[in-house]
């Protein structure tokens, strides 16, 4: 009996194109009164795209996302992934999120102080144990790494690991960050530096460290964090929406580069999230203000909640963790085969205000 998969494979150009003939049926109908017939072919379901006899060309497998099927943009089965900033938050979502969709998982985090120049609590080893514990749980390999990523030469080493541990490395995730709130003319030098180090040249760094042995295989998926914060300017955290506008333009430069090797490079964008990284008095006072309202000095979160909802699409004050990892599944899925260079907005309706 036939592999309803492989027929649908070897059908599945047919299927698009007599989809679109019945779609636009009228239009072509149109066009044939006024164009020789010899141009002009109805395509059945079970015969190969041609134009006025020659063949269409179609990618290779390597190439295309592959025939419609159950699953396909959230199946990793197989797949072998790193994520930095894994000990908590959106990191942390994605590792498992990738785990529970059959890929074996990698934790990299600091797990420590990362600078001064941040405003929140650094992660700790228990977290990123934890994350791990989480990974396991969907009986998945994985492990943790503590590693900071400004040193390119301890994520090379980890590379040179995780290819040897592993076999492969087929995704990677660059998430970790830091973030500073403090007036542009008021900043210590060491709140950009840092911040730029660590989030900008942190991120090109993972790239890097990693895409050399994705190049070898001829294959992977580099997904990298920016915010919405680099889609706009953001008063009092200059140092945090440079750097994430920076990986943007980073992820683009990438995506060109890499492309030849079969290795797309997505940006997600999240908007307000609730993590560690948002979670402290200056960050729920700013998402009040950027309302129009007047803040006090220390907000509940309740008050921040209320007042932000509200000029949301959706009308939530923040995102949680796993309403973003979702979108980094299909992109380190077979299913992106197609997608680079792209930036992948998870906002909650807040993206609907940009131009």
């Amino acid at each position: 009996m036939t592999d309803p998969i492989e027929k649908h494979d070897a059908r599945r150009r047919g299927l698009v194109i007599g989809g679109s003939v019945l779609a636009g049926l009228t239009m072509a109908n149109a066009a044939r009164a006024a164009a020789p017939s010899s141009t002009l072919e109805i395509q059945t379901q079970d015969t190969p795209p041609t134009l006025a006899g020659s063949p269409v060309p179609e990618p290779p497998p390597e190439k295309s996302a592959g025939p419609v099927r159950p699953g396909r943009g959230s199946m990793l089965t197989g797949k072998v992934a790193v994520v930095t900033g894994a000990a908590r938050g959106i990191g942390r979502a994605i590792a498992v999120e990738f785990a529970a969709n059959g890929a074996d998982v990698v934790a990299v985090d600091i797990a420590g102080p990362v600078s001064a120049a941040s405003n929140a609590d650094p992660s700790t080893p228990n977290e990123l144990a934890d994350t791990v514990q989480q990974i396991k749980e969907y009986g998945r390999r994985g492990e943790a790494i503590r590693a900071d990523i400004r040193d390119i030469a301890a994520l090379r080493r980890i590379a040179d690991q995780v290819e040897r541990a592993y076999g492969k490395i087929d995704i990677v995730v660059a998430n970790a960050a830091i973030q500073r709130w403090t007036p542009l003319l008021e900043m210590q030098d060491s709140d950009w530096h840092d911040v730029i180090d660590n989030n900008l040249n942190g991120t090109a760094n993972t790239i890097r460290a990693f895409a050399s042995k994705m190049v070898a295989q001829t294959r992977g998926r580099i997904i990298v964090l920016s915010s919405m914060q680099g889609l706009h300017g953001t008063k009092d955290a200059a140092s945090y929406s440079a750097s994430k506008w920076g990986i943007i333009g980073l992820m683009k430069s990438a995506a060109l580069e890499l492309g030849q090797y079969n290795i797309t490079v997505n940006a997600l964008i999240p908007g307000l999230v609730d993590t560690p990284l948002t979670r402290y008095y200056k960050r729920l006072s700013e998402s009040m203000a950027e309302t129009g309202r007047k803040p006090p000095e220390k907000p509940t979160p309740q008050e921040a909640w209320d007042v932000r909802a509200p000029t949301v699409a959706l009308k939530v004050g923040w995102l949680q963790p796993d309403d973003i990892s979702p979108a980094a599944v299909f992109l380190a899925s077979d299913a992106a085969a197609m997608v680079t260079g792209a930036e992948y907005q998870v906002t909650g309706g807040d993206s609907a205000k940009d131009v």
